[in-house]
């Protein structure tokens, strides 16, 4: 990667046109200045093609018919001719450093790191307030470095990507993007997938972003009410990965998580569809099927076998190169 690579900033946007000029105007505040911003706007039905004509050609407007974002991403990155891919949402914020230093990692770690992935603060509709890399058991003794077993930490917990990362897109598109077969999570099967390709990231534990959650109408609460589909979703990325991961020499522990990952899915499916049958006493049966499955997983949480953020200061050997594996 040449010194100073073009980042391409790819920000989905629908029905955005109260916050999107703000979203904008945070990108260029960033400290790292060779960018290209590109919109696509996925067949909003507000005002927000006409707020962003304000910017003239600062930006690339891209207009597509409502599809949904794994679709609205993808036509940016096809469009995108940065060495660098991040997305951003129309309604989170980045510190202003945040590319800077994820370029900067990047650089010092070498080609076959394809990802650098930092902190975000995470504030609810309730008020509460924690970090993604919290939520998703990331605690490193460091504040930046190297993540050496990103696959199998990655096959049993969600941690904010999207907004967090900044990718490759040589190895972004290798992968194909976003698969968007899924209605749901593939938020969560991009990351998994792209661990195969390079099993080593870096990392920043400090939060540079900021995430809020949206209004009643946006997509991940959407998913949030969608409880079966999305348990759908998620199960059948744990069965595809698992499917190209079996066998292959250096996979065995993510093969392993990845079962054990898939069972537990099976369960929460079960769950969750117990809930919407009507019969005498299903809500104080799920409570009980809930409340043993957060038990069980707090359980497997304390355990040797849970796999735990392994990490290295830059400059130290990295993990292996991946070995090959069967296309998805």
């Amino acid at each position: 990667m040449r010194s100073n690579p073009l980042v391409s900033v790819v920000i989905p946007t629908y029905n955005r046109a109260k916050v999107i000029c703000q979203t904008i105007e945070n990108v260029f505040q960033q400290t790292y200045k060779n960018l290209e911003v590109i919109i696509v706007d996925d067949g909003s039905k507000d005002e927000t093609l006409d707020r962003l004509s304000v910017f003239g050609d600062r930006i690339r407007v891209i207009s597509q018919a409502n599809a949904g974002p794994a679709v609205a991403r993808n036509c940016g990155v096809d469009a995108a001719t940065g060495e660098i891919i991040a997305f951003q949402d129309s309604d989170d914020v980045w510190m202003p450093t945040k590319l800077e230093q994820q370029v900067s990692l990047l650089e010092k770690a070498g080609a076959d790191v394809p990802c650098c992935l930092c902190n975000a603060e995470m504030h609810f509709a309730d008020k509460s307030v924690t970090t993604s890399f919290e939520l998703a058991w990331l605690r490193p003794d460091i504040e930046s470095g190297v993540w050496t077993n990103v696959p199998e930490v990655l096959a049993t917990t969600f941690v904010l990507f999207n907004q967090c990362s900044a990718i490759r897109s040589d190895v972004l598109r290798k992968i194909g993007g976003f698969d968007e077969s899924y209605k749901y999570m593939e938020d969560y099967d991009l990351p998994l997938r792209l661990s195969l390709e390079g099993r080593s990231w870096a990392f920043i534990r400090d939060p540079l972003v900021v995430w809020r959650q949206g209004s009643p109408e946006s997509f991940s609460l959407q998913a949030l009410a969608d409880e079966i589909r999305m348990k759908e979703c998620e199960l059948k990325i744990r069965e595809v990965v698992r499917d190209r991961v079996k066998g292959v020499t250096g996979y065995r522990e993510l093969e392993k998580n990845l079962s054990r990952e898939r069972k537990r899915n099976q369960r929460e499916l079960a769950i969750a569809k117990i809930r919407r049958r009507d019969f005498p006493g299903v809500q104080g049966l799920t409570w009980l099927l809930q409340r043993t499955e957060r038990y069980r997983n707090a359980v497997h949480r304390r355990t040797p076998s849970f796999p735990r953020m392994q990490v290295r200061s830059l400059g130290a050997e990295l993990a292996p190169v991946s070995p090959t594996l069967r296309s998805k």
